[in-house]
């Protein structure tokens, strides 16, 4: 012991829910829609609030699809209960236990009830991931040469290769498809943005509507691992369960918030075009151009000239 605190090596924690790609990301997004707000008060007439209203839409859509891929909270679960604090040792602690599962990796929190219990300071954050540039096993053995509490051991086992319980493969799979598919929903989202740009509004809305395809396609990857049998994460009489977090029904609004936008575009188009035009700011461009056709003049001396 140093000072009665047991000689744990240093460790880089990553937050539950936002680290730093996701702030990154937000950033970079709100930056584009901070430029965009100085521009704005350019445009003239009703213009200005459907740009607003457009371009602030995209940018909550685009940033939300990215911002995800690193969120750690797509499924959570907290459990209160009196479990051993260190292996070989009889001391028991109050604690909430949490569990934050995200598209790359996992996130054990262990928190005192109070923080303060047997001489030390019980707030806990672990971060074990599985991407594919990194090795959960070997992130786990690190865990256990520092001598990390025991619960935070017990839960992160649970998702090792080599436990029984087949965690990891299903987690890990689901993750990656769902990652894959995100970005996917990330390029046509581009897309659909050049098609709305060119313009070629019917086609932007088609793209919309792919784009909010492949965002459900992600959701059904990840919630695949709820078809298999989970492993029970208990501590005594306490169990720890798990559901859908905010970053999950946060992207179920994503991709129904498109489908709905994408068939708004396509049903206009098709009904009232001249409603979807002035939403979209055509008509004014259209009179513009109108007015700088040429007129052409007729004279009367080379009409009635015989030939």
């Amino acid at each position: 012991l140093f000072d009665g605190i047991y000689p744990f090596y240093p460790q880089q924690r990553k937050a539950v829910v936002f680290d730093v790609s996701t702030i990154i990301v937000i950033v970079v997004f709100l930056t584009f829609a901070c430029s965009f707000l100085l521009i704005i008060p350019g445009i003239r007439g009703r213009s200005r609030l459907y740009w607003t209203f457009r371009v602030l839409l995209s940018l909550f859509v685009g940033v939300v699809i990215v911002a995800v891929q690193f969120t750690g909270d797509w499924e959570t679960g907290w459990v209160k209960a009196n479990t051993s604090y260190k292996s070989f040792s009889h001391a028991l602690v109050n604690a909430d236990i949490g569990l934050h599962v995200g598209l790359a990796g996992v996130n054990v929190t262990l928190m005192g009830n109070p923080v303060n219990q047997i001489n030390e300071t019980i707030n806990y954050n672990e971060h074990f991931a599985w991407s594919f540039d990194a090795d959960y096993d070997h992130s786990y053995s690190e865990g256990l040469e520092r001598g990390l509490p025991s619960p935070i051991l017990y839960v992160a086992e649970k998702f090792t290769t080599q436990s029984p319980c087949s965690m990891h493969r299903q987690y890990r799979i689901s993750g990656h498809y769902a990652s894959a598919t995100l970005w996917v929903a990330f390029c046509t989202w581009l897309i659909s943005n050049i098609l709305f740009s060119m313009p070629v509004l019917v086609y932007g809305g088609y793209m919309l509507l792919v784009t909010g395809a492949f965002v459900i396609f992600s959701l059904l990857s990840f919630s695949t691992v709820r078809n298999s049998p989970v492993c029970p994460i208990q501590f005594g009489t306490a169990v720890l369960r798990t559901g859908y977090g905010g970053s999950f029904w946060l992207t179920l609004a994503i991709g129904v918030l498109c489908f709905v936008a994408g068939m708004a575009v396509v049903s206009l188009h098709y009904f009232n075009l001249d409603l979807l035009k002035t939403f979209f700011d055509l008509h004014e461009d259209k009179a513009e151009e109108y007015q700088e056709m040429t007129e052409v003049q007729v004279k009367p001396h080379f009409v009635n000239k015989d030939p």
